[in-house]
């Protein structure tokens, strides 16, 4: 009862807040901090062991096997509490903006809750689909209605690219069915089906291009720059925050133990894709003007080791993807509220038109420091966890790849120090002079993100121990199916 009540809260919330006027920032707060709370509360009496908790499953459309069946285990808790954490620091990131409609602006986004939910918790194949898709219409209208001056043919790029996937995967999940002798979308059902080389080979493909677009992996991320720099800051702390989280997932729990041949066959493609993608995005970040879009790239990066990580199907690189999805969210999404605050004040991202806003604005020069070093992966930061847990996963499948991937972390630290020094130090203009240091909720959200970024460093022991006993079961699974050839 209790997960039922989390996953239909954010679409009451969100049906109250279409219709609440001005109140509507304020009743989405409060939907997302009783959320939070609710979600803490699950998490006070989870055990971290190798069950599925909470289930929730009742009849839905019982001709065709399909149940409203979702549940929690340790790697959908780890990102339940990532997207109910970062809800309330997102809206409470908006209070500054006078959105046009902002009654639909927040319904938009506690209905986008209600849609990252049902994916992390579903345990019903046409359950998940119907997240996925769900999770991607309000962003579509998020950045459309309220984005930047390109808005709409950016916004149609990522909408084709997306619906795309989705489209791929459904494909699939509906193969599943048709050669499930128990036909139904249940997981475990889909788990123990006996697929062979060629249709796993397929399926796999189906499943991965939806994923991967969603992270996204190169070649399949060039949505991603121009949607992040055009959606408004909601929309890209979402994005980039939570919602590119979807696609990791799905490869963890979905595509991994259902065709885990089909995967062992593509592992050294994929994997090579991946640290392409590193050494792209990071070579493309170094030479971006736009703070927003070198984000956007570091972004890309990060995913791509995530990936390769993921791929290298031991228990460091699956262990290490739920560290650094809990991680890259939690710093992603300050780094873009820096920005946010930033241009809020100078109404530009261009690195060369700031300069020296530590001298009028040091309380954000210090926790915008925190942040980066988080993102860089210094030791004792929460960037550092699971960036150690990617490169040993990879060195443990290629050395050689290891050491190439392993560029991420000198060339994050070089372009993004670089950043902080031409945003924060040097000599100050007629603008950043004035600059206003941050304040009210402001200080809330970043001061937050920063104790988090400190707390997960100096103690990952409280995040690592929810999935640990998941992700072994997992893979315990998957070298089942593979010894067994299915």
């Amino acid at each position: 009862m209790g997960l039922l009540i989390l996953l239909l809260l954010p679409l009451a919330s969100a049906l109250v807040t279409a219709f609440s006027g001005k109140l509507a920032k304020t009743i989405a707060l409060i939907a997302s901090m009783i959320t939070l709370g609710l979600t803490l509360g699950l998490l006070s009496n989870f055990s971290p062991d190798t069950t599925t908790q909470f289930l929730v499953n009742y009849p839905w459309i019982p001709q065709l096997g399909i149940n409203f069946h979702a549940g929690i285990d340790g790697i959908s808790m780890v990102v339940v509490l990532l997207t109910n954490v970062l809800m309330p620091l997102i809206i409470l990131a908006s209070f500054n903006h006078k959105y046009e409609k902002p009654n639909a602006f927040y319904a938009l986004v506690l209905f986008m809750q209600f849609g990252l939910l049902l994916v992390f918790t579903a345990l019903d194949g046409f359950l998940f689909y119907i997240g996925w898709e769900a999770a991607l219409i309000p962003i579509y209208f998020i950045c459309a209605k309220w984005g930047g001056k390109d808005r709409i043919k950016i916004n149609m790029k990522f909408f084709v690219y997306t619906i795309a996937g989705s489209l791929f995967m459904l494909l699939g999940l509906i193969y599943l069915y048709l050669h499930n002798p128990a036909k139904n979308f249940d997981i475990q059902s889909f788990y123990a089906m006996h697929l062979d080389l060629n249709e796993q080979g397929w399926l796999f493909w189906a499943f991965f291009i939806a994923f991967a677009i969603k992270m996204p992996i190169f070649p399949f991320h060039t949505w991603q720059p121009d949607t992040y720099t055009e959606a408004p800051a909601a929309g890209t702390m979402l994005l980039s925050g939570i919602m590119l989280k979807m696609g990791i997932y799905g490869m963890i729990r979905w595509m991994l133990p259902i065709v885990p041949m089909g995967v062992n066959t593509w592992v050294p493609l994929v994997i090579t894709l991946a640290v392409i993608g590193i050494i792209y995005a990071s070579i493309i970040a170094f030479r971006q003007k736009n703070a927003k879009r070198l984000i956007a790239y570091s972004s890309i990066a990060h995913v791509g080791l995530i990936a390769a990580g993921i791929f290298s199907l031991n228990v460091q690189g699956l262990q290490g993807a739920m560290v650094q999805m809990f991680s890259h969210g939690i710093n992603v999404v300050g780094l873009f509220f820096v920005l946010d605050i930033i241009y809020s004040r100078l109404k530009t991202n261009k690195i060369e038109e700031m300069g020296g806003l530590a001298k009028s604005a040091p309380q954000l020069a210090i926790v915008f420091l925190i942040i980066l070093l988080g993102t860089v992966a210094l030791p004792g930061t929460n960037g550092f966890v699971g960036e150690f847990l990617l490169l040993m996963s990879v060195f443990q499948y290629n050395p050689w790849l290891a050491a190439i991937a392993g560029l991420t972390i000198i060339f994050g630290a070089v372009y993004m120090l670089r950043t902080y020094q031409g945003i924060m130090l040097g000599n100050t203009n007629a603008k950043t002079i004035v600059f206003e240091d941050i304040k009210g909720t402001e200080k809330i959200v970043l001061y937050t993100i920063c104790v988090l970024i400190i707390v997960m460093g100096v103690y990952p022991k409280c995040l690592l121990d929810i999935s640990k006993l998941s992700v072994q079961n997992l893979l315990e699974i998957i070298n089942q199916k593979l010894t067994a050839g299915i």
